[in-house]
């Protein structure tokens, strides 16, 4: 079993900026990421990020979000910059791990003025 916890939600003006923390409680030889879902619409992928490093973004994020991973401390993190009202979502955090995915309860994040 592989638990997730997130962290580094909140309420941010347009244009602000947010870093979202996740924290596995073992080490994950596959991927992670990040969804969101907002209120009345689908789950949409926000980015992932593979064992090595690579990384892939929704298209309402490109050029805007950025993922890293720090394997040795079991951590995915999400820099969120140039915020808009659009972002307003619930967060959720995934792992890949021996063919199972594991997600976080979620983390809230608005953005409004």
């Amino acid at each position: 079993q592989v638990q997730l916890v997130e962290s580094g939600g909140g309420l941010v003006q347009p244009g602000g900026s947010l870093r979202l923390t996740c924290v596995a409680s073992r080490n994950i030889d596959n991927a992670m990421g990040w969804y969101r879902q907002a209120p009345g619409k689908q789950r949409e992928l926000v980015a992932h990020i593979t064992s090595s490093g690579s990384t892939n973004y929704g298209d309402a994020v490109k050029g805007r979000f950025s993922i890293s991973r720090d394997n040795a401390k079991n951590t995915v993190y999400l820099q969120m910059n140039s915020l808009k009202p659009e972002d307003t979502a619930v967060y959720y955090c995934y792992a890949a791990q021996r063919l199972r995915t594991y997600w976080g309860q979620g983390t809230q994040v608005t953005v409004s003025s």
